[in-house]
């Protein structure tokens, strides 16, 4: 317990006295989660918009301003014809062109169907389809206010047949908003970065200068090693969560509507995985830098695209949706947003807090055993 103890203390020591990896450790992700809470925003409030009034009457123009008059759509311009239309969507100026072609109130006082065209710019399918939603919600109140004033203009009177009613209730994030969504996720995002960079590092650079040789003929095991080595780095990651999860309450305002303890027990779980993988990335490489690209491309590049923090993994093909199952992050993703969000218990996340513990378990089991054998 004591040899364990003094290289704790030594690997204490080194990162003390490294102001850069000080600063990268503990300074940068609070950077980093400032940044993307205010960047990771998939929401449309502002969807620039360009109009093409051909009809130039008083319902052309009412209709122009309930878009502009949503609050959701923000009206660039007015262009005189199909080519500055164009120009408007290639510069990137305006999301959508709205077009109402000539004859338009006079189909509406006949009793026509009046076409509107709608030109997205479909490059960013998330934002097309977001805006394509809206513009439905405003065209079909429209239509239904003027066939309400013309029944009413008429003096008829309809017996309205049974409808149905759709009362919508927006649980555990009410405003719809992306950061209270994306911002949990990115605890995971600093625990990897932080945990399987680190130890990679301070192992390959133990090789580098020679010093995990001279430990080789004492009579250290290597299991004390092991331990001395990744312990520090769990509690440097503790650390880690503890700051990022204050600067998301106190900063951003999202309140954690379950249990601390649990999140932070979970995040200690979550870094058996992340601590294993860095020891394995610390046996197959030779050098620091080697350590950090194999880190970045073998490990955390391919937890993030598959873990469902960037893409939904229901939309990924089947085969791929299977090898998510391996992906510790999938699950911690999980876990932490189930809390923050919807204040989860541990009833609630113990299947995934039971897979990530056996998956953290096999991965940090085989690497210490593949360090062993290559000291040995």
């Amino acid at each position: 317990m004591r040899t364990i103890r003094d290289f704790m203390k030594k690997e204490f020591m080194q990162f003390i006295r490294d102001p850069k990896m000080f600063g990268i450790v503990l300074i940068a992700p609070i950077i980093q989660l400032v940044f993307l809470g205010y960047a990771a925003n998939r929401d449309l409030n502002e969807i620039k918009t360009v109009i093409l009034d051909r009809d130039m009457t008083q319902s052309s123009r009412t209709l122009g301003e309930k878009f502009s008059g949503s609050g959701y759509f923000k009206v660039a311009g007015y262009p005189d014809n199909y080519e500055e239309l164009g120009r408007s969507i290639d510069d990137g100026s305006a999301l959508i062109a709205i077009v109402i072609p000539s004859g338009f109130e006079t189909d509406l006082k006949v009793g026509k169907t009046a076409a509107v065209q709608v030109i997205f710019d479909g490059s960013d399918g998330n934002k097309a389809s977001i805006a394509a939603g809206y513009v439905m919600s405003i065209v079909s109140a429209y239509s239904r206010e003027i066939l309400t004033e013309r029944i009413e203009h008429k003096g008829l009177k309809v017996n309205p047949a049974g409808s149905i009613e759709a009362v919508t209730r927006v649980w555990y994030n009410p405003n719809l908003t992306t950061r209270e969504f994306m911002l949990p996720s990115i605890v995971g995002l600093v625990l990897i970065i932080i945990t399987v960079t680190m130890t990679s590092l301070a192992v390959v650079k133990e090789r580098e200068i020679g010093t995990l040789e001279q430990l080789l003929v004492t009579p250290v095991k290597p299991y004390q090693i092991i331990l001395g080595k990744l312990l520090p780095f769990m509690i440097i990651g503790f650390v880690a969560v503890i700051l990022v999860l204050s600067v998301m309450i106190f900063w951003f305002g999202i309140e954690v509507k379950g249990s601390m303890t649990l999140l932070l027990f979970s995040s200690v779980v979550f870094m058996l995985s992340t601590l294993g993988l860095g020891l394995f990335v610390s046996t197959i490489s030779k050098t620091q830098q080697q350590a950090m690209v194999t880190s970045a491309f073998l490990v955390i590049m391919p937890m993030i695209f598959l873990s469902g923090f960037a893409f939904p993994i229901e939309n990924m093909p089947q085969v791929i949706q299977y090898v998510t199952y391996i992906i510790p992050l999938r699950y911690f993703i999980v876990i932490i947003r189930g809390i923050v969000l919807k204040g989860l218990m541990i009833q609630d996340l113990w299947a995934e807090l039971s897979a990530m513990f056996t998956i953290g378990a096999v991965i940090l089991l085989l690497s210490s055993l593949r360090f062993r054998k290559s000291m040995e």
